[in-house]
């Protein structure tokens, strides 16, 4: 009896959506909305009228009332006459057109790209971006369906796969070296924007804002970039060995009970590098005449010590190596 008379009344139909809302379907009892009913679209809304699961008539912000006179096409699906009054069956969905913003993406797992410097990279991104509902009918068909409402957390995980696949097109794709991407980082969120709108499109979505915001190597590769950063502020390797020395002191003496030796340790090895250097990779003519002469096989071994205190690489003592040995003939 309650809905009976409930329904007696003047239908007034409007929807104040929360932050993240999308779509929602007015739940009407039975379906059944009277004619005449008052319907209040609010700016940046559009309410639909879905009849047998299609898409018939659309209203845009104002206040309107209800009947066959402004229900053209929901009319003529219904096959009513003009004079009808009772109550009619039909689904009402209001869409959301408002920018959703500040929504946050990233690369669950690391994106390999081939770099034109270092090769194959596994590359980690993330930033933020912002969508808006651009295509009614395939939004409506693709995303709302059946269901009584949508929302942005909803659609968030399909929207996050699809970035991280336009992020592999737009960075394997674009030929930049890794090193020149953070100098050219709008020309690349711009890239990627154009290729993640691409996929938001079969959802009628519309991607109007794409930002990267910070890309980054595997630790590991960072480090041995880090290195080589070092290695070039340097500018040679009898200063980078020397300072790797003195890094190796400074962490012998910080170890608890072994401090002296450490020192010592260090200390021995900074003056093997001296004489090493010196004599083996050559800084200046005076320092050179100021070293007493020595035995190359001596100086292989003090080199060979270097090794093993992590002070040179095995590359470069394989190549002293050959350089003192060619002496001794």
């Amino acid at each position: 009896m309650f809905g009976f008379l409930k329904k007696q009344f003047v239908d007034v139909i409007d929807w104040i959506e929360k932050p993240g809302d999308l779509a929602w379907r007015v739940p009407f009892e039975g379906r059944e909305i009277q004619n005449g009913a008052q319907l209040t679209v609010r700016e940046g809304q559009v309410a639909l009228f879905v009849n047998e699961g299609s898409l018939a008539d659309t209203f845009e912000s104002g206040l309107h009332r209800l009947d066959t006179a402004n229900l053209p096409i929901l009319t003529s699906l219904m096959n009513w006459d003009k004079g009808f009054t009772s109550p009619f069956k039909s689904d009402v969905v209001f869409l959301s057109f408002k920018e959703q913003q500040g929504l946050k993406w990233g690369t669950g797992q690391p994106v390999t790209v081939r770099d034109a410097e270092f090769g194959a990279l596994r590359l980690r991104a993330f930033g933020s971006y912002s969508f808006r509902i651009a295509g009614v009918d395939t939004f409506v068909e693709r995303v709302v369906g059946t269901l009584e409402g949508v929302t942005v957390t909803s659609l968030e995980p399909q929207l996050r796969a699809a970035i991280q696949t336009a992020i592999a097109t737009a960075l394997g794709g674009g030929g930049l070296p890794f090193l020149d991407l953070a100098a050219n980082q709008q020309a690349l969120s711009d890239r990627i924007r154009v290729e993640v709108d691409k996929a938001f499109a079969q959802w009628g979505l519309e991607c109007l804002s794409f930002y990267v915001e910070s890309i980054s190597l595997p630790e590991e590769v960072q480090a041995h970039l880090d290195k080589g950063s070092s290695m070039r502020v340097l500018g040679d390797l009898g200063n980078y060995t020397r300072f790797q020395a003195a890094e190796a002191i400074e962490a012998a003496a910080g170890q608890e009970g072994g401090s002296v030796a450490g020192i010592g340790a260090g200390v021995a090895a900074a003056t093997a590098l001296g004489g090493a250097m010196a004599q083996g990779l050559g800084t200046t003519a005076a320092s050179v005449s100021a070293q007493p002469a020595e035995d190359p096989i001596a100086t292989i071994e003090k080199l060979h010590k270097l090794v093993t205190l992590g002070a040179l690489s095995q590359e470069e003592f394989d190549a002293k190596k050959a350089e003192l040995l060619s002496r001794i003939r």
